[in-house]
């Protein structure tokens, strides 16, 4: 019943989620350079402007319990995801999802780091962005300093954890992070999107789990306060700034920001995404080998080679080309077709890992598909959902005659008679007039299979190269320009 409203309500099920999954993780590595970057300054701000507020609320809570304290704050911070959600950051913590897309090889390892890269360079120079405005406004003064202390403290806090400890907080803070993200993808719904958010971003900040992103912006500003802030700032809390000695770059990049980035990896890219991936959409399930349809060649003409310029029987052994062009059943259709163009093949065989045939891909199902949709094809379709499971294949024992005759000629067309031998049809066209008007539906291109094992590719233009030397020897470009007529200005 969920699954049949789904459509209709604008709510998904878990494997439609997947679906949305793959489309928001191709769409972290489609974008152009300069939007990424872009996208992830916006997302630095919005993280910082989260801790900013988180600050606030958590500043002056004396009479409030810790665990409900906490809990504010963390209610607060989700106003940064939110904005990254609905404003359309780029936030390396998400972006990490972009995993999914590599798994599917939708895109390379190097692209997918790459537009890792680029995110987090983005998010940190919005983290410098936000930090030199809430310096330039001298919010650590706020309530008389107690806002300053509040952020100094909570820095610190971060430089304190082992190795070990910093990367397991990483990887919880993203495995809640990206479980908020995933949840949005059950429904098109943006103020759904919103509530969805907020409570596993509130129990990742209210327990303490570690955000490299929020600590391109948190620690900083701890280490700016430690180094400018005025005198009459530390004299006014009655604390000294050498307390804080330990807030520095070095301590905050090797201490918290190198643990804490590879544990948020883990956490969204790894159990998150992937850990989805390998349930809805890994190529776990058993693809039915193809039904292998060996064509007739029973009633083939046969010819004495003396009254031809063929001088042996030719196979097919002797003129197929090796499969080593082949599709997988789980590769999208424009990389399939990216190949056969490059190839300048109409088709490949459709292979599983195990090197089992399966189906046969070709430019003409893709053709049909574009046409059944309009010409908006879904950008998502893969080869198997397109290829022919029913494939008609050739012997390497096959003769290149046989094969030809197949190819071109059709007898039931070119004598239309009954099982009993009563004409069905009357002509009177000759027997080759009949054969060069005729169209049949054959394969251009034929899977050459022994042993149930795919051992090669014939097609037409293996065909006709083979019997090409019918038509006598072969004739230079040269020799068959200076055979045409010349023009009337170039005799003159």
């Amino acid at each position: 019943m969920g699954s049949a409203t789904a459509s209709t309500n604008n709510n998904f099920t878990p494997k439609e989620m997947m679906k949305q999954a793959e489309k928001y993780a191709v769409g972290k590595a489609s974008k152009p350079t300069r939007t990424t970057i872009a996208l992830a300054i916006t997302a630095g701000v919005f993280i910082g402007l989260a801790f900013v507020f988180y600050i606030t609320v958590t500043t002056g809570n004396g009479g409030v319990s810790w665990g409900l304290n906490r809990f504010y704050g963390g209610l607060a911070f989700s106003l940064g995801l939110i904005l990254v959600v609905i404003c359309g950051g780029e936030l390396f913590t998400s972006t990490v999802l972009s995993s999914i897309a590599r798994a599917n090889n939708h895109i390379s390892s190097g692209r997918m780091l790459g537009t890792w890269a680029k995110v987090y360079f983005g998010n940190f120079l919005g983290a410098m962005l936000l930090l030199l405005l809430v310096s330039m406004a001298s919010l650590y003064q706020l309530d008389g300093g107690q806002w300053g202390l509040n952020a100094l403290n909570i820095a610190q806090h971060k430089l304190h954890h082992q190795p070990l400890e910093a990367f397991s907080l990483g990887v919880l803070c993203n495995l809640l992070v990206c479980l908020a993200i995933w949840m949005t993808f059950c429904t098109e719904n943006m103020m759904t999107k919103m509530v969805i958010m907020i409570l596993p971003v509130a129990m990742f900040v209210s327990t303490g789990f570690e955000h490299s992103v929020a600590n391109m912006f948190m620690v900083p500003l701890g280490i700016t306060i430690q180094n400018f802030a005025p005198e009459s700032f530390w004299l006014n809390l009655g604390v000294l700034p050498e307390q804080y000695n330990d807030l520095t770059i070095q301590n905050f990049i090797f201490a918290n920001l190198i643990p804490v980035t590879l544990g948020n990896i883990v956490g969204g890219g790894v159990l998150v995404g992937l850990s989805y991936w390998a349930i809805f959409s890994s190529p776990k399930e058993q693809h039915a080998s193809a039904t292998i349809i060996t064509p007739d060649f029973s009633n083939t003409h046969t010819l004495n080679m003396e009254h031809t310029m063929l001088n042996e029987k030719q196979f097919v052994n002797d003129h197929m080309r090796p499969a080593t062009i082949t599709l997988l059943p789980g590769m999208p259709v424009a990389q399939a077709l990216d190949i056969l163009m490059n190839e300048d093949l109409t088709g490949a065989p459709v292979l599983t890992t195990d090197q089992r045939l399966v189906g046969f891909f070709s430019i003409h199902d893709a053709l049909v598909d574009l046409w059944c949709n309009d010409y908006m094809p879904d950008a998502e379709s893969k080869v198997q959902d397109l290829m022919k499971h029913e494939i008609q294949t050739v012997s390497p024992d096959n003769s290149i005659l046989e094969i030809a005759e197949y190819m071109s000629i059709d007898k039931n067309i070119l004598y239309p008679v009954s099982d009993g031998g009563i004409a069905t049809r009357f002509t009177s066209l000759s027997l080759n007039e009949r054969a060069r008007a005729m169209v049949i539906n054959r394969p251009h291109c034929f899977p050459v299979v022994k042993d149930e094992q795919l051992v090669g590719i014939i097609t037409r233009k293996e065909i006709v190269s083979a019997l090409r030397p019918v038509y006598g020897n072969i004739v230079s470009v040269t020799e068959v320009a200076n055979t045409q007529p010349k023009a009337v200005s170039d005799i003159a």
